[in-house]
This record gives C-alpha cells, sequence and structure tokens, in this order.
C-alpha cells in the first residue's frame, strides 16, 4: 500500500511553484476524484495549464501525469480490494452490471449532432485511418475488420511510428478516428497533430471531452464506464467505444445499403472456402 505517497506530496510542498501549490491542494482535498479526470480536467479544475500539472508531476519526480493516477490510486486500493473480495459470490452479476452500465453511459453520452458529423465525415472520408496505442488498438482493430466487409477504404496501421508518417502524408479527404480512453497517450495526440497539420479531419472516441488528444479533434464521440490507472485494458472500457464504432457501423450500413450488402456479399463468399 502506498498511502505514504500523499505524504510525500504533501512533504514536497514548499519546493511547489504557486501553480504547481494550486494542484496540490485539488489533489489532497479531492484523492478518489482525481483518479478518473484527465490532465485537462485537472488542470481546468485548478485553473492551470496543463503544463502546471505536468510539471507537478516531475517534481515528484515522475514520469507524467498517468504514472501520477497510478501511485495516487495504489493508496488507494486495499479497502476498494477487500470489498470486492467479499462480493466473489456474485462476482458473475457483478462483471454484467458494469458491462451494462458502459453501454448505458456512452449511451446517455451520445451526442446526436456529434454522432452525425463523424457520420457525415466517414462517408465523405477517401480513406479512413482507425489507430489507437495498446488496449485502444485492439478495438481500432476490431473497427476496421468490421468496416472492410462492406467498403474498402478503411485502414488499421499497428506500428505507432506508421501511424505518425501516414498521419504526415494525409490529405484532406483522409479522416482518422483515434481512440483513446485517456486521451493523454503521447503516440495518439501525435498522430492527430500530424493529420491535422496535414488538412486531415480527426475524430476521436476517448472517456474524456477535454484532454491533450481532443484538442485536435474535430469531433469527440463519449464513451463512458471510470476506471482507474489501474484498471488497464478494462473489458468495461472496450464495451464503450465498441458500441459507438458498432453505431457507426449500423448507421453507414443503413444509408448506404444497396453498395454495403453488395459488398457484404462479396467479402463473406471470400472466405467461404476457408470454412468448414
Amino acid at each position: 500500500m502506498e498511502q505514504s505517497f500523499v505524504l510525500e506530496i504533501q512533504a514536497a510542498y514548499n519546493q511547489f511553484t504557486k501553480a504547481e501549490k494550486k494542484v496540490e491542494d485539488y489533489v489532497i482535498g479531492n484523492q478518489q476524484k482525481v483518479l478518473y479526470m484527465s490532465i485537462t480536467d485537472l488542470a481546468d479544475a485548478c485553473d492551470v495549464g496543463d503544463t502546471s500539472v505536468y510539471r507537478f508531476c516531475r517534481s515528484m519526480n515522475l514520469q507524467g501525469y498517468q504514472e501520477f493516477k497510478m501511485r495516487l490510486s495504489l493508496g488507494q486500493g486495499t479497502a476498494q480490494e477487500t470489498d470486492e473480495m467479499e462480493k466473489t459470490h456474485d462476482l458473475a452479476e457483478t462483471v454484467m452490471n458494469l458491462n451494462i452500465r458502459a453501454l448505458k453511459d456512452t449511451y446517455a453520452l451520445l451526442n446526436k449532432e456529434d454522432f452525425e458529423k463523424a457520420l457525415a465525415m466517414f462517408s465523405q472520408a477517401g480513406r479512413v485511418y482507425f489507430f489507437g496505442i495498446g488496449d485502444s488498438l485492439l478495438t481500432a482493430q476490431e473497427a476496421c475488420n468490421k468496416f472492410l466487409r462492406v467498403t474498402n477504404k478503411v485502414i488499421c496501421i499497428t506500428d505507432s511510428h506508421m501511424q505518425a508518417m501516414a498521419a504526415s502524408t494525409a490529405s484532406q479527404d483522409d479522416l482518422f478516428i483515434i481512440i483513446s480512453y485517456t486521451g493523454s497517450t503521447k503516440d495518439n495526440i501525435l498522430v492527430a497533430k500530424l493529420a491535422k497539420q496535414s488538412g486531415a479531419k480527426v475524430v476521436c472516441i476517448s472517456h474524456f471531452r477535454k484532454s491533450p488528444l481532443t484538442a485536435y479533434a474535430d469531433v469527440t464521440l463519449l464513451c463512458g464506464a471510470d476506471v482507474s490507472p489501474l484498471d488497464g485494458g478494462s473489458m468495461t472500457v472496450k464495451v464503450g467505444q465498441l458500441y459507438l464504432t458498432d453505431l457507426l457501423y449500423q448507421e453507414y450500413y443503413s444509408r448506404n445499403y444497396k453498395v454495403c450488402r453488395k459488398n457484404n456479399e462479396k467479402t463473406s463468399s471470400a472466405v467461404l472456402d476457408k470454412l468448414f
């Protein structure tokens, strides 16, 4: 248990700048809430810039904001873990309810106007790139695989260097759909920045409306599921992300039914010989 981490923050108070002290004051008074905030959310709550939050983390000899949240989360984990262990007999129902809640929260967060904009960008784009890093890359691959059944304009590049190169040579006819729960992954942010500089459109699927990534987005689609930094790879996060990509797919299919139906028949027939 890293309860001492909070004490370390308090002990370092005098070495912080004025802006960093604002961050420290807010963190100490809102430890649980901070775990579910993006770096931009925390900066706004403290009335400072993102860089001040980052400097605060560096002043604590941490690599960045995500490591800070992980250390903070470790200090709060024991009580939660004990509580969960007492509920193991209801585990199946608990997991089911968490995934249902992720779906309901994502639906509740769905902005119909933003969704229509994203769908229009997809329809008008010459090429559509699905990008992500780590666990979000798995969602990007799943989305690309699904759309590949009905259109050949979708691409998913798994290597982060290749993603950056693709973004740097993009055009105004391209669309980048970048999936990131936190919106704070450096590789995703670089790709979004390069894509915008190239004149391409950017759609983000993220949990946070305001983050370093969504600052470059033309449209942000929000997924539900609140998870702590120790819940990396959470299926509830993927459930929300997959719901949004599936909704895009279903709407695109229904609005381009004849072409999609024809292509779906072709792609399905293409793999028949591979099945018994």
